[in-house]
């Protein structure tokens, strides 16, 4: 049974940083197409980065240049480093796991205020 668990989410100051961490379970994860979402109160869940299992990643405009996705295949992890953190980015974070069903994890509370 596949499970994603987050971690790391947060309180931090407009300007700061953060790390957020996924551990995986249940799958084969080397194989699988791994990603972070988030969403805001009163918002759609929005794709924030991705990282697929032929190592490429992609971010949405809002976070490029600000936020960088890793994925670590040993340890069945997938971590999302978070850059100049503005009010905006507050939100829930979720990671999302694609094997042949959509896998989501409970999420992670993320608050940049000051």
């Amino acid at each position: 049974q596949v499970q994603l668990v987050e971690s790391g989410g947060g309180l931090v100051q407009p300007g700061g940083s953060l790390t957020i961490s996924c551990a995986a379970s249940g799958m084969y994860f080397r194989t699988v197409d791994m990603a972070w979402y988030r969403q805001a109160p009163g918002k759609q869940r929005e794709l924030v980065a991705t990282a697929n299992a032929n190592g490429e990643t992609t971010y949405a405009d809002a976070v490029k240049r600000r936020f960088a996705i890793s994925r670590d295949n040993a340890r069945l992890r997938v971590h999302l480093l978070m850059n100049d953190l503005q009010p905006e980015d507050t939100a829930v974070y979720y990671c999302y796991a694609k094997t042949t069903v959509a896998h989501w994890g409970q999420g992670t509370q993320v608050t940049v205020s000051s």
